[in-house]
């Protein structure tokens, strides 16, 4: 499983975001990592790379630099780190990859981001996952989470005097794992992905922007099914329950760790829970993509004869005047045109009474071409994925389509027993097997349609 060779989308504003892909996944998964990204530099540290494969296992992973960052274009210092513009990063690489939704996964800042997304754009989110969410990075009276002015102060001196060398990755390695010991040859790479990140100065312009971002107000916004994972420590939990409290129907997880990240003890369970919500997601959106509709299917009856009769361009003239009146009664009786193959018509209707009428004027107008029809209808749930259309009911209109007779109109018991009341007439026309579907189904004949 490699990694792409890193490309570049570029944005509304004419900026160049490197982006890379990994894995053929059925889910398209974009990592937001943060600031602190480097697409190239972080497939050299261990625990990264690592990470990326487990994601990967089961996604298109989408990996990308935001701007100001790694291989992105540079920004002026003000902009370092802008939440907003990297919504515009993340829309830019999904446009790139061919995209249209994609689960988003955020870790520190990228975490921020990824809600702001998740919240402006839930038509291209397929789910949101946090880790260790932080919707605000210092107290307040009614937060007491995130680093004072003081902490913050420090951390900004200590990025001007040390950043990128040894001794401060081997500090921000043990502030995040503190239990884990990393040979000197990790922190030498984790020290030089640092320095592929960012200067001192870009760095401290990002944390600038980071400090003073609070993104509560926003949570209540998220529409999309969002998993918010943490680890054990207290501050981790008391931020992922707040919140959680906040966005509608946000899942929480904790992990049995104690690091800040997730590429170390937690990694698995990390990766195993995010497996766990997209199965649910996509349980979830195939309950949610079926929908109630009657099937209608058509065909002219005795076409192979009727063309050898003709001729091939007289049976092809006669086919489009057959396919002209089919479109015009389906426009008429508002049904909606699936497929089409050869002299037959796949069409769905969100009402069996009009479908019944569609089908019978159908068969009524085409005798004035001299051709006959057989028709079938159910009414049942039909699956709606890709714009396709699927599912047991079609298969089981086709079915009753076939055992119709010339000029007749078939139709399940489903059907039958829906439109009860509409002044449309059936006979019983006997019970039948009907081929790939269980059970026994009892098919009644049309025998007037009723008023208009």
């Amino acid at each position: 499983m490699d990694l792409t060779a890193p490309r570049y989308a570029e944005t509304a504003d004419g900026t160049h975001i490197a982006y890379s892909v990994m894995g053929d996944g059925p889910i398209d998964l974009v990592y937001a990592f943060g600031y602190q990204s480097s697409i190239d530099a972080d497939g050299e540290v261990p625990f990264h790379a690592a990470f990326r494969r487990r994601l990967a296992s089961f996604s298109r992973l989408i990996l990308f630099d935001r701007r100001g960052t790694g291989l992105s274009d540079r920004t002026s210092l003000e902009d370092a780190g802008a939440l907003e513009a990297g919504m515009d990063d993340i829309r830019a690489v999904m446009d790139a990859v061919g995209s249209e939704r994609a689960l988003l996964f955020g870790v520190s800042d990228g975490g921020m981001v990824s809600v702001l997304f998740a919240a402006s754009h839930p038509d291209r989110t397929i789910g949101l996952v946090v880790w260790n969410p932080e919707p605000r990075q210092t107290p307040s009276e009614d937060y007491p989470w995130g680093w004072t002015d003081e902490q913050w102060d420090e951390v900004d001196d200590d990025v001007a005097a040390t950043w990128g060398s040894l001794d401060s990755a081997e500090r921000e390695l043990h502030e995040v794992a503190p239990d884990v010991a990393f040979d000197r040859a990790t922190i030498e790479r984790v020290a030089r992905m640092f320095r592929a990140v960012a200067s001192p100065g870009s760095a401290m312009a990002a944390m600038r922007s980071i400090r003073r971002a609070d993104i509560r107000a926003v949570l209540p916004s998220v529409q999309v099914p969002t998993l918010l994972l943490h680890s054990a420590s207290d501050d981790a939990v008391g931020q992922a329950r707040y919140t959680a409290s906040r966005i509608p129907g946000a899942e929480r997880v904790e992990i049995a760790t104690n690091e800040w990240l997730p590429f170390w003890t937690g990694a698995q369970p990390v990766v195993e829970e995010m497996q766990r919500f997209v199965r649910r997601i996509r349980d979830e959106e195939a309950v949610l993509d079926r929908v109630l509709a009657t099937i209608l299917f058509t065909d002219i009856v005795g076409s192979t004869s009727k063309a050898a009769e003709l001729g091939d361009r007289a049976w092809k003239d006669l086919v489009e005047a057959h396919h002209g009146v089919v479109r015009a009664m389906l426009r008429r009786y508002r049904g909606r045109e699936v497929n089409t193959a050869g002299d037959g018509f796949f069409a769905m209707f969100d009402g069996p009474a009009r479908g019944v009428r569609c089908a019978v004027a159908i068969a009524t107008a085409v005798r004035a071409l001299g051709l006959e029809i057989r028709a079938g209808l159910h009414t049942g749930e039909v699956d709606m994925i890709d714009g396709e259309v699927g599912g047991m009911a079609v298969n089981i209109g086709a079915r009753v389509g076939a055992l119709a007779g010339p000029s007749e109109v078939l139709a399940s018991s489903t059907v039958r027993d829906l439109v009860v009341g509409s002044d449309l007439t059936f006979e019983g026309a006997g019970e039948h097997e009907l081929k790939g579907v269980p059970d026994r189904w009892r098919l009644f004949r049309v025998v007037n349609e009723g008023p208009e």
